[in-house]
């Protein structure tokens, strides 16, 4: 069986969607939804099974198109894209896949984004005190290709108690460490755009493995898990 592809239909349906971005419009092409959707669950579904052939998956979650808007200035009911994570399984396994389908504005994304405040101490001390293999596994040239530069907000300076002159507090001072590949809509459409996904995912491993590594021991490389 062929894997899943992401329609013109699909990507049609979001660009109308966001242009007429109400309940009326949405009630009157609630087919156009249906079928758009179907399209999106088959997709994130098969790239859930292509991730298990070379990675653990707990779950995965295909996101509702519903907004929540009581606490937001923008009243627009509906979200014009289709976006699922993937958790990886079990305790010693950190990090986690993101994907993004909008049109224009599509993207895959994998990392730490808003990392617990243990967590985020856990990696802030590991590169006060050594960043060298990080930089390493970061700067790796096959590595970059795929996924570029090192994103996630910042403190304006330093996080308290780390020293602003720090040769690597231009990491030190990150409040989430992730990665983004972007994709254009003719990508999205292209036949084998789950295949590169996929191996997007697969490149960004080297990464998961020393984080996982780095937030599953202490400063010593103890393990925390025992």
């Amino acid at each position: 069986m062929p894997p899943s592809v992401i329609s013109k239909e699909t990507i049609s349906f979001l660009k109308s969607l966001k242009k007429n971005n109400d309940r009326e419009w949405f009630s009157a092409n609630k087919a156009l939804y249906q079928n758009a959707h179907a399209n999106a669950k088959a997709f994130y579904l098969d790239l859930k099974e292509a991730l298990g052939k070379h990675d653990e998956i707990d779950k995965h979650k295909l996101f509702r198109i519903y907004r929540d808007v009581r606490f937001s200035a923008d009243k627009t009911p509906y979200k014009p894209h289709f976006a699922g994570s993937y958790s990886r399984a079990g305790v010693s396994r950190r990090g986690g896949y993101y994907l993004r389908i909008r049109p224009g504005e599509s993207f895959i994304a994998g990392g730490f984004w808003e990392p617990n405040k243990e967590d985020l101490f856990r990696i802030r001390k590991e590169l006060e005190l050594d960043a060298s293999e990080f930089r390493k596994v970061i700067g790796d040239n096959k590595f970059k290709k795929v996924w570029g530069e090192l994103m996630g907000d910042e403190v304006k300076t330093a996080p308290k108690g780390f020293d602003r002159e720090h040769p690597d507090i231009d990491l030190i001072r990150k409040k989430g460490y992730i990665f983004v590949r972007n994709f254009t809509d003719e990508e999205v459409q292209a036949a084998d755009f789950l295949k590169v996904v996929d191996d997007s995912f697969k490149a960004i491993r080297p990464y998961f493995d020393l984080m996982s590594d780095i937030l599953t021991t202490n400063l010593n490389g103890e393990s925390l898990l025992d």
